[in-house]
């Protein structure tokens, strides 16, 4: 469970060479130096977990990093003798079962085996990163985090933000929570409460993709679900990447160097080993080494993936003739905006029937509500999770919420943000927040909600430079030059300017905004509202009191007997609703 001896010493040495660069870069007097060389020179001052001055604590906190991933990655949950990995055991079942107590043993086995055993770590963890961040100058962790964005109120701006949306979230939740009542009944969904986050084919009910079966507005009309054509093409993982990167290239970028495709592991090795399949992209800064560590599994979510990652990639590329200290992205929500745009294009029906994974394409209002709603589950179920996530860590690092409410603040918040509640009680002996991979291995994930705002801003400017006409979220990229040229323009700054001057590059605004955002998604915003004042939905969840009947116990021996019944409600269900 603990780092071998060179993962430790490699963090010593990094820490050695980060102060050394810090004292030198203190000592010079920057009267008269040129705004470049002052603001290369502050980027030295601040070196995160380095600057912890005693090396036992800097040991002490890579050890309880590692041990939290170490944790994360080898975690399994267990029936009967057999044992089911996160990747992809777990993440298929939650994405394809309806068996209410099985999704509850997945759901809960896997915060019992990596969420539990955390707590103690996390809490000198909290200590550590907090004694870290005032070595940077700022009051805590939460506060350093922030001081990346180079604004004056992050909190702020991003729930501004957030509230913005806060509607357009409600009418979708309002619309899911009818659906899910149909399948599981008044025993575990009230039509006034919360959600139980279980039933969502996610495990932390972040993206909500997986139940477009059952909340797909217009069934019958061809939706764009390319996981059957991507099998029955005989997709393997290296085709599926190999597809991103010809998308890339269409637009005017450059293509994955041979060291990607001789070093990425874009597949579950199968000698045994235990790794981490998170997806993730690397910059080795030497200027060729880009690499993605991903277990890849056939399907439409992850060729999704691959072209986020891809985007980290291509970001890395551009900017790779920028001094070191600016081999980063504008700030750290540009670096997931970049593959999520253009993931906006790849995601359209135009663009799949064009690469052949989408046999045709229905030109109706119809289909556009269907396509709608198959983006809306991913993108805006995604923001008030966002949101809470960093809201949570940031009152943990402030003290806000002491060690002894983690886990009651951690579901407050999920009632206020999501409208979910936890399927049965949960305690402080529970430590659910460390089921995610992001809290576990210290990764700030405010950064996604501001990706996920720009991304739709920089897929307006694209789309203009391509010369697209039309409702936004028609628009397709693929082989338009000019949108790569104005896309690579920003990419090639990394962090050599403020945010705002590289978003200027690309959109013509200093100003992150809804706008674009809401433009993509007004036809079915539209829809819903009509829906739901037609079936008299309650917006919001104000019966915060209300708690679903506990989930029976869940038993292999069930399965096929469970499964095809729910399966056959659900079919006649959707047989008498058409």
């Amino acid at each position: 469970m603990f780092p071998n001896i060179s993962q430790v010493q490699a963090s010593l040495v990094t820490a050695g060479f980060d102060q050394e660069a810090r004292q030198n870069a203190s000592t010079f007097d920057r009267t008269r130096f040129s705004a470049d060389t002052v603001r290369q020179l502050e980027k030295l001052l601040y070196i995160g977990d380095s600057a912890l001055e005693d090396d036992q604590d800097l040991m002490d906190l890579t050890n309880i990093i590692t041990k939290m991933d170490s944790r994360y990655s080898k975690g399994k949950v267990c029936l009967k003798k057999k044992c089911y990995n996160f990747e992809p055991d777990l993440v298929r079942i939650l994405a394809e079962s309806r068996n209410y107590a099985e999704l509850y043993w997945a759901w809960d086995g896997w915060r019992d085996e990596v969420g539990k055993p955390a707590r103690e770590d996390y809490k000198e963890y909290v200590r550590l990163k907090n004694k870290a961040a005032i070595a940077n100058d700022q009051s805590d962790a939460g506060a350093y985090w922030r001081s990346w964005y180079e604004v004056d109120d992050l909190k702020a701006d991003v729930l501004k933000l957030y509230n913005e949306l806060k509607p357009f979230y409600e009418q979708l939740h309002a619309y899911v929570r009818r659906k899910l009542y149909n399948v599981y009944g008044s025993k575990y969904i009230n039509l006034e409460g919360g959600i139980p986050a279980h039933i969502f084919g996610n495990m932390w009910a972040q993206e909500w993709q997986n139940l477009l079966d059952i909340c797909e507005p217009f069934p019958g009309k061809p939706s764009v679900d390319i996981t059957p054509s991507l099998k029955a093409k005989s997709y393997d993982a290296l085709r599926m990447f190999e597809e991103a990167d010809s998308f890339f290239t269409s637009i005017g970028l450059s293509p994955m160097p041979p060291e990607f495709w001789n070093h990425s592991m874009i597949e579950k090795p199968n000698d045994g080993r235990d790794v981490v399949c998170h997806a993730s992209a690397t910059d080795f800064l030497n200027q060729k080494d880009f690499r993605i560590s991903m277990c890849t599994d056939i399907n439409q979510i992850n060729f999704i993936t691959i072209h986020h990652e891809m985007g980290h990639i291509a970001y890395f590329m551009q900017y790779k003739d920028q001094p070191v200290i600016y081999r980063d992205g504008a700030n750290p929500g540009f670096h997931e905006a970049v593959g999520d745009a253009l993931a906006l294009s790849v995601l359209t029906p135009q663009h799949l029937h064009t690469v052949g994974l989408l046999d045709e394409i229905a030109n109706d209002t119809q289909a556009d509500i269907n396509y709608l709603m198959s983006v809306a589950l991913e993108k805006i179920s995604l923001l008030p999770w966002i949101v809470l996530v960093d809201l949570w860590r940031w009152d943990v690092f402030n003290g806000t919420i002491p060690d002894t409410e983690y886990n009651q603040a951690w579901w407050k918040l999920r009632m206020e943000y999501q409208g979910i509640v936890p399927p049965t009680e949960r305690s402080e002996m529970d430590f659910d927040p460390a089921s995610k991979y992001h809290i576990a291995v210290d990764v700030p994930y405010v950064r996604y909600f501001i990706a996920n705002i720009l991304q739709f801003q920089f897929h307006e400017a694209l789309c203009t430079a391509a010369g697209h006409t039309g409702p936004l979220h028609k628009c397709d990229i693929y082989q338009s030059t000019q949108a790569g040229t104005l896309l690579s323009n920003m990419l090639k700054l990394g962090s050599s300017v403020p945010w705002p001057v590289a978003m200027e590059k690309i959109t013509g605004q200093r100003q992150m905004s809804a706008k674009s955002l809401v433009k993509y998604f007004e036809p079915l915003m539209e829809f819903l509202e009509k829906e739901n004042a037609k079936s008299n939905e309650t917006i919001g969840w104000p019966n915060t009191e209300w708690k679903p009947e506990a989930p029976p116990a869940w038993t292999n021996s069930s399965a096929t007997t469970t499964m095809s019944l729910t399966m056959l409600l659900m079919c006649l269900f959707v047989f008498w609703n058409i």
